[in-house]
């Protein structure tokens, strides 16, 4: 379980009341000490994405730290609460990388993103990924506001299969973090839920 203070400007950025809504999501962080968490602890602002490859529409919400470098996302998946995200990207300032054309053109951004997934992998990869539910708890008085805390969350078979395409679009290597973590312990909760699902980990890239 990962824990972590409100942001020093909680204005601009979703509270984690906002963040324990959403449900399941997937989360990319940097690595480091900080882990899950450290991105938000960090972040100044926050804005709300859609983008569109080969495989459909995704939206996801991606936080800047103090020198607006993009420092933690979080990713919109089949399990999480819809209705919550939209109402927290709503008030959010929206970019999007969806633009008119026909399908050579949306083939030639499909390419273009699995090549910079490419190059991140051989540069060792700029992210990190795991599958979180968040949670809101109270806080001392003396340190403000409430603590974001999150905790392993659980995935569906059609959430894996999402998630193992973001994380290949981000250029997260199959021995990473994400390998280890999210989705191979979600199949392996759904597995103990049902006897027919998947019963050995899911490799996610």
């Amino acid at each position: 379980m990962a824990t972590a203070l409100s942001p020093s400007i909680a204005c601009v950025v979703p509270t984690p009341s906002q963040l324990a809504a959403l449900g399941t999501v997937l989360c990319l962080h940097r690595p480091g000490a900080a882990r899950e968490l450290g991105g938000w602890s960090s972040a100044r602002r926050a804005e709300a994405h859609a983008g569109l490859d080969l495989d459909g529409m995704h939206e996801s919400l991606r936080f800047f730290d103090a020198d607006d470098a993009c420092c933690w996302q979080l990713h919109l998946l089949p399990d999480s609460d819809f209705l919550a995200w939209e109402r927290l990207a709503g008030n959010l300032p929206r970019c999007s990388d969806v633009a008119p054309g026909g399908i050579g053109e949306r083939l030639w951004r499909g390419l273009a993103q699995r090549i910079r997934g490419l190059a991140q992998r051989i540069r060792g990869g700029a992210w990190e990924a795991s599958v979180l539910r968040f949670q809101a708890v109270p806080a001392a008085l003396e340190e403000g506001g409430p603590m974001l805390v999150a905790s392993l969350g659980t995935l569906s078979p059609l959430g894996i299969d999402c998630a193992r395409r973001i994380a290949r679009g981000n250029g997260i290597a199959p021995s990473s973090s994400l390998d280890d973590c999210c989705c191979r312990r979600a199949a392996a909760a759904a597995s103990i839920a049902s006897p027919d699902a998947y019963r050995h980990p899911i490799p996610l890239s």
